[in-house]
């Protein structure tokens, strides 16, 4: 896989790209379909880097940039989307009783 696909400087996290996902609802999707042990090596791969890729990503505004930085910036999101299944529940899809699967995110659908 190319080392372009994510700034260089996080070329060592190319191998997580297809957690790379532009909406909640994909994310969300990713996080109910992968096996827990999945979930938990993004979440160890990643979270080391998020200060660093947090300060890199303070550089560069909201909208508009690089596609390598959008990719990078997806990551980051996708680590949100798992990281109360790995900290709070040890689970992938059922969180505090509630199938996430019910849950639809209306600003993805525009």
């Amino acid at each position: 896989m190319p080392t372009e696909q994510l700034p260089e400087a996080f070329a060592d996290l190319c191998p997580w790209l297809e957690w790379s996902l532009a909406t909640e609802s994909e994310r969300s999707a990713k996080r109910q379909a992968s096996a827990f042990e999945d979930i938990q090596a993004f979440y160890d791969a990643l979270l080391p880097r998020m200060d660093a890729v947090l300060t890199f990503l303070s550089d560069y505004p909201p909208n508009d940039n690089p596609q390598d930085v959008e990719r990078l910036f997806h990551l980051s999101l996708s680590l949100a989307e798992v990281a109360s299944a790995v900290e709070n529940y040890g689970q992938a899809s059922v969180v505090d009783g509630y199938d996430v699967a019910r849950f639809v995110a209306v600003h993805d659908q525009v």
